[in-house]
């Protein structure tokens, strides 16, 4: 099959096609990895727009001897969509819910819906569609459907191919067909193609010998997570082969073929009702794991809704994830692993009564050390954390990681304690561990080794294992792959799980269905060696790439790395959360924060030495990076892509300086505290639509944007001139004492914001200090990877203020990145002798939120300080307060007062990010972003509703994209001051 082809037969392709064909080394980068172990070029990426596009695709293959790779989002973990011919994105545009028979409970939908999108239109009907996989957020059902997938709730629901009732597909011919229940066997088109499938299926089923192979060989029938290969056996057993089967249907093969014997347009699922409403997590301590999964086998007898397992190297990892830190609150110890077991029922009381009874049970049979069990709310941020777990692997410091080798195996449950005794004895044996987690409910672990792909050691290790475990699983009649598929990780061994005449009548079907190998060809059979096309060679060496920022226990590229391709990043934005919010806009791969990760690696490991950094490919794939942050918290490897992308822009600007806007834009203290000596004929240029527009086509920025007025006076101004007496003049006489950091964006534009929080502080008791010297956080600096003079601007911060802050007078600050630039960039930034001493800083300092919340808890704020008013407050969250702190603290403060009804937004990012908004080239992205959900928001909102938002930048957005006045939550409680000052 050819890798490359004619530059023109690609040109005249494109042509044709209604959506973009890319064949330059960017796109086909982004796209030459998933989320497994491998890596190869393809020879182009197609997004088709409709179903001729697919049809030129398949002509093109057909003409030109090269391939098709189906490819949607969130369940391809061994290969499935990496290979040399033509990936077939099908997730922009066949993203459509065609048609809902509620009362006859099917659907038929395009194979980019998402998993979980699907279910939210369900649920006003009382529907869903039930195989849940831990990726459901973005997973869509074209890959459910060709990996076959389930999940946690597979006990009760099963996998796809159990709910997956007809398909509208292309064959290789290009004929449209409609697969569905066929028990004739009675071909729908005049395609000789289509009849040559069925009359091969008809040869091979009708052999008795075949069958009672077929039946010998395939995994015992009471493992009902079973990928192995194609499915013979199901096929086998319908009608008119097996008397007394269900009806013939394709669906049942088609359904984990991974698009290797069709293309899907429509599918049409089984729906099922609701699930009972209450639910209850019974999350089990154990010492070991096999005393958990021998647990497990007690469990299920019980008859729950799932039964997962989380272990000790998950726990471990979610220790050191911001966001799953705060989802372990019902850990208790170090348990060696815990059981989920969850039930559901139609009243607390009675999910309550199922966990007792096994507890009771596990009690008696001395399993068990911990059980507690938990409803409500806690139960989602419980599947969360589990969910998390493949991410949460790859935080694992180093080039050593928990690879996808053998992580698929299934066996029946019965069987799984004797079975991961015999895994783990062979681990040993190599002086090697293992992860456990997810599915013992349904007898399928996710078992990772960790090993060392980058040396020739690892590379023997992971065929040794694979093998080995092949040969384990084969010796408890189980299935090698339970849910992920073969790819090209399993199908190597697929002969040993199946015999070797099953394995032929796998290669004949696969003849019959794609004869010019068109369909995603080396996948399930006729499979390269499993060790080859890996994403890292052999004694491969990490470039020693010399950074600014410090990145602990690691360098750059190995932070990189950490990406293991799970697509946490490309959940649309109605599945909620921040990240990322330039994909949730686009939906475009090079967007999300795996396609960044993935292309820093690819330019750092084969750049020149020279500058390794300066690539017009890294600088694209940075451009729409809004440095949310959102990642550093929501990805579960804890890709931090805004620290990636500062650096980036550092190290690009030692080979190409920065332009005038980046420069204009990262001095914006030194720049405002020159206008601040005649700040009227500035604030007359931008109060004048016609002078503004103009001003913002002279320095890049889009004519539309509006432009925050200079304060007059300064915070600071303000400040030297106060003559008030204050409340409190001593100390000692005070509730407390604080540092506060008015940063350079509340200096320069939000004064009043700035003034108002001393006086609300000294009102409730505070004596306020301001820092000796004009607050500059450099965060603008940062933005445009300044890091030289941010670095100046940290280590001069960090020395004036590491002998004042205690927890005793901490450090509190007003905006949001700015205030947290002390906790979060500044020590890794700071010059190596102030490293120690800007942790000592950053440990006790906290956004104005924080320490409101603080004090509260403390008992030092009290509601009677405040006035009772009944008011309905709409809370968005800044990015990096989302991602760095929590949103409670802000909620918290806001609820202090009687009266005050605060509701947390739905929101994702702004879309302004600071000076990315402003910018030409962004601006219409930054509006897109807002109007995913913050501005649709806030205009439904009545005029009596007030909007609280702490970023200046989400204040201006909301400003720019409403008209409506957000007000920052300091400015709330001022005015709800009981004893409001003069």
């Amino acid at each position: 099959m050819p890798t490359a082809l004619p530059e023109q037969a690609l040109n005249t392709l494109a042509a044709r096609l209604s959506g973009p064909l890319h064949t330059d080394h960017f796109y086909r980068t982004l796209y030459a990895t998933d989320a497994s172990a491998y890596r190869e070029l393809p020879l182009a990426v197609a997004i088709p727009e409709n179903t001729d596009d697919l049809r030129q695709l398949l002509a093109f293959a057909r003409q030109h001897g090269t391939s098709l790779i189906p490819r949607t989002a969130g369940t391809s973990l061994a290969g499935q969509v990496v290979g040399p011919g033509i990936v077939v994105d099908l997730s922009r545009h066949f993203t459509g819910i065609l048609e809902l028979n509620a009362a006859e409970g099917w659907v038929r939908v395009q194979p980019g819906v998402v998993r979980d999108e699907l279910n939210l239109f369900l649920k006003p009907h009382g529907l869903f569609f039930g195989p849940e996989t831990s990726t459901a957020n973005r997973a869509m059902i074209g890959g459910m459907v060709g990996n076959n997938s389930c999940g946690s709730n597979s006990v009760v629901y099963g996998s796809t191919r159990e709910h997956l009732l007809e398909v509208t597909a292309l064959l290789a011919d290009g004929t449209e067909v409609v697969f569905g229940e066929n028990p004739t066997l009675t071909p729908t088109t005049d395609s000789p193609l289509e009849r040559a499938i069925y009359e091969q299926a008809r040869l091979v089923f009708a052999s008795e010998d075949n069958r009672e192979e077929i039946f010998r060989q395939f995994p015992k029938k009471s493992i009902t997570r079973r990928n192995t290969g194609y499915a013979l056996d199901l096929l086998a057993g319908c009608e008119p082969f097996t008397p007394g089967g269900p009806a013939f249907n394709f669906c049942r093969l088609i359904a984990g073929s991974e698009g290797t014997l069709c293309l899907l347009t429509a599918i049409k699922l089984h729906l099922s009702l609701l699930p009972p409403p209450e639910a209850g997590l019974l999350c089990v301590h154990f010492d070991t794991i096999d005393e958990s999964l021998r647990a497990n086998v007690i469990a299920m007898q019980h008859r729950p809704s799932a039964s997962e397992l989380i272990d000790h190297y998950i726990l471990a990892c979610t220790k050191e994830n911001l966001e799953q830190r705060q989802n372990r609150f019902f850990v208790h110890g170090d348990p060696g692993a815990i059981l989920v077991v969850e039930f559901r029922a139609d009243t607390p009381e009675a999910v309550a009564r199922r966990a007792d009874a096994l507890t009771a049970d596990l009690k008696a049979a001395g399993l068990g050390t911990h059980f507690p069990l938990l409803t409500g709310a806690d139960t989602g941020r419980i599947w969360a954390l589990r969910k998390a777990g493949l991410g949460l692997l790859a935080n694992l410091p180093g080039d050593e990681k928990a690879v996808a080798v053998i992580e698929d195996t299934a066996v029946d449950i019965r069987d799984l304690p004797a079975f991961i005794r015999e895994f783990n004895h062979i681990l040993s044996e190599h002086d090697m561990t293992s992860v456990h987690y997810a599915h013992a409910g349904s007898g399928e672990l996710h078992l990772r080794p960790i090993l060392n792909l980058k040396t020739a050691a690892g590379h023997a290790r992971f065929r040794l294992i694979a093998r080995e475990i092949a040969r384990l699983v084969k010796k408890y009649d189980g299935s090698l792959s339970g849910e992920h598929g073969d790819g090209r990780l399993r199908g190597e061994f697929i002969p040993l799980m199946v015999g070797p005449r099953n394995y032929a009548l796998m290669q004949q079907l696969k003849q019959a269905w794609d004869p010019q190998g068109v369909f995603n060809p080396g996948k399930i059979v006729n499979t390269p060696p499993m060790d080859t096309h890996l994403r890292y060679e052999p004694d491969q060496q990490t470039p020693d790439v010399q950074t600014f920022f410090r990145f602990e226990h690691q360098n750059i590229l190995q932070h990189a790395e950490q990406c293991n391709g799970s697509g946490d990043c490309r959940k649309p934005h109605s599945m909620g959360g921040t990240m990322c919010p330039s994909f949730m806009a686009t939906r475009d791969e090079a967007d999300t924060t795996r396609g960044r990760a993935n292309m820093l690696r690819e330019v750092l490991t084969n750049s020149p030495e020279a500058n390794r950094f300066d690539s017009q490919e890294l600088k694209r794939v940075m451009d729409l990076c809004l440095l949310c942050k959102a990642c550093k918290a929501e990805c579960p490897s804890n890709v931090d892509v805004a620290k990636l992308k500062m650096e980036f822009m550092h190290q690009y600007h030692q080979t190409h300086k920065p332009p005038l806007r980046d420069r204009l834009i990262g001095h914006f203290h030194e720049i405002n505290n020159l206008i601040k000596i005649f700040p009227w004929p500035y604030n007359f240029i931008f109060r004048n639509k016609a002078l503004r527009q103009a001003a913002n086509r002279l320095v890049g920025f889009h004519p539309d944007r509006s432009i925050p007025l200079h304060a007059v006076p300064s915070y600071t101004s303000w400040w030297k001139k106060r003559t008030l007496r204050k409340p409190v003049e001593n100390e000692y006489d005070a509730v407390g004492a604080l540092y506060l950091f008015v940063d350079e964006f509340t200096n320069f534009i939000d004064a009043g914001i700035g003034s108002k929080a001393v006086l609300l502080l000294e009102s409730l008791g505070y004596r306020v200090y301001m820092t000796e010297h004009h607050a500059q956080s450099g965060r603008p600096l940062l933005s445009k990877g300044m890091l030289d003079e941010a670095r100046k601007v940290a280590d001069f911060n960090v020395e004036k203020l590491v002998e004042k802050v205690s927890d005793k007078r901490p450090l509190v600050g007003i905006e949001p990145s700015a205030i947290l630039s002390f906790r979060d960039e500044y020590p890794d930034l700071v010059s190596p002798q102030w490293a120690d001493a800007a942790r000592q800083v950053a440990a006790h300092t906290f956004t104005f939120e924080e320490f409101i919340s603080r004090e509260i808890d403390a008992g030092r704020i009290r509601r009677e300080q405040f006035v009772a008013s009944r008011k309905k407050i709409m809370l968005h969250g800044h990015c990096q307060q989302k991602a760095v702190s929590n949103m409670m603290h802000s909620k918290k403060m806001l609820t202090l007062p009687e009266g005050h009804e605060v509701q947390l937004m739905p929101t994702g990012c702004c879309g302004m990010a600071g000076g990315f908004g402003y910018e030409a080239e962004h601006y219409e992205l930054s509006m897109k972003i807002g109007e995913l959900v913050l501005l649709p928001e806030v205009r439904k909102q009545p005029a009596e509703v007030l909007i609280a938002a702490a970023g200046t930048s989400c204040r201006h957005q909301i400003y720019d994209g409403t008209g409506r006045r957000a007000l920052h939550p300091i400015e709330i409680l001022y005015e709800a001051l009981r004893k409001a000052p003069a």
